[in-house]
């Protein structure tokens, strides 16, 4: 059985949280965001996202995501998209974006070959694992 941390770990650099831009929040993802902080829609809305027009996106903070405090404060929480990074399914298909993505993160594990990389996160998708940190 394959084991997420035999191809990830996550060490909490923070680098996948910088940037002039976050994810766009889907409704799922806005309702477990504002389950998780415990205060109401309207506050979270004002405080924490950037509307602009229908896409909904976490606010940015000295060019990182308005959660990202040596850590992500908003961890159970967080969007899908962020507890996918960096496993992402087009690693399997296109080895530069491993490389890129590999050279970004150091959570990935590259003492593996690529080939068995994409085996093991292969397995975890045809698993239906859950594959955040």
């Amino acid at each position: 059985m394959a084991d997420v941390r035999d191809i990830f770990e996550c060490s909490q650099c923070g680098y996948c949280c910088q940037g002039e831009t976050t994810v766009s929040l889907d409704e799922a993802d806005q309702k477990r965001m504002v389950a998780a902080l415990g205060i109401p829609e309207v506050e979270v809305r004002s405080r924490y996202w950037r509307v602009s027009g229908n896409v909904v996106q976490m606010k940015i903070v000295d060019g990182h995501c308005i959660f990202y405090d040596n850590g992500c404060t908003i961890h159970q929480g967080r969007p899908w998209r962020c507890a996918q990074w960096p496993l992402h399914p087009s690693m399997l298909s296109d080895k530069n974006n491993y490389d890129t993505i590999s050279k970004s993160c150091p959570g990935i594990n590259t003492a593996i070959s690529y080939d068995e990389f994409c085996r093991i996160l292969q397995e975890l998708i045809d698993e239906q694992t859950t594959i955040h940190c």
